[in-house]
């Protein structure tokens, strides 16, 4: 495998804070590495370098090979889809003008865009024919999020970035959306980032976990190995599924 995304020397600030120091990884083909830690990690930050959302003010992030630098910026995003926690639908276009945007502005012809569109829907059990005229503002929370994956997908970027996608969402559906991103990572074999703060959602979507603490990586583990790892952060977050087994543990029966 080759790395898609890598980060050597990373460093990135505001006036009078540091936000990241000397952040180093690498990104392979088809993983999904999850960016883990608390608010004001730096998570955020540094899936923002990757589309040049934000430039690094020390270090390089280079995609497919290539500082961000030096891509032409919306080249660039146009390689690279992105999901947020509010999906960033535009809510004036119908779904299947939000998912056909960017094959739109990349110059597809109208049939090509109509076919990926509904292929698009159909794979996140959207069917065109009952959804693809509605608005934003007619769907679910759930809905408009694959509606997000569908877009960003769309155009078949090699690069994948999600922050905090499922977080605004309700449990049930949530824990629904995590298991059709595992379906979705087996069936496009995508290279993702994955920013989140709940460990469990690490676990369960992660082919790698990338711990941030106070602006640096703290640990970079496979699921298996950070369940098992003595790092006090990474035990911290783990605590946190023990306080809800024990939550469980003594829930009086109905």
């Amino acid at each position: 495998m080759s790395a898609i995304v890598e980060f050597r020397g990373v460093g990135y600030r505001v006036p009078r804070l540091e936000i990241l120091q000397d952040l180093n990884f690498t990104v392979e083909a088809g993983e999904t590495l999850v960016l883990l830690g608390r608010s004001g990690s730096g998570k955020t930050t540094a899936l923002r370098l990757v589309n040049r959302l934000l430039q690094p003010v020390a270090g390089t992030v280079l995609v497919e090979g290539k500082a961000t630098t030096e891509w032409d910026a919306i080249r660039l995003r146009r390689r690279i889809g992105y999901v947020i926690q509010e999906t960033g639908l535009f809510p004036h276009f119908t779904v299947a003008e939000n998912v056909g945007l960017v094959p739109r502005l990349e110059g597809w012809p109208a049939d090509r865009i109509g076919a990926r569109v509904d292929e698009m829907l159909e794979r996140m059990d959207l069917p065109p024919a009952e959804f693809g005229a509605r608005y934003p503002r007619e769907l679910s929370g759930g809905q408009r999020q694959r509606v997000g994956v569908a877009r960003a997908l769309a155009a078949d970027p090699p690069v994948l970035l999600f922050d905090e996608p499922f977080g605004a969402l309700d449990p049930v559906t949530r824990f629904d959306l995590q298991r059709q991103f595992l379906e979705w990572r087996r069936t496009f074999h995508k290279t993702s980032i994955f920013v989140t703060h709940d460990v469990r959602e690490a676990l369960m979507l992660g082919t790698r976990i990338g711990l941030m603490r106070g602006g640096r990586l703290e640990m970079l583990a496979t699921p298996e190995d950070f369940a098992q790892t003595q790092n006090d952060e990474a035990r911290a977050f783990l605590a946190s599924l023990d306080w809800r087994r024990e939550m469980d543990a003594h829930r009086p029966l109905e």
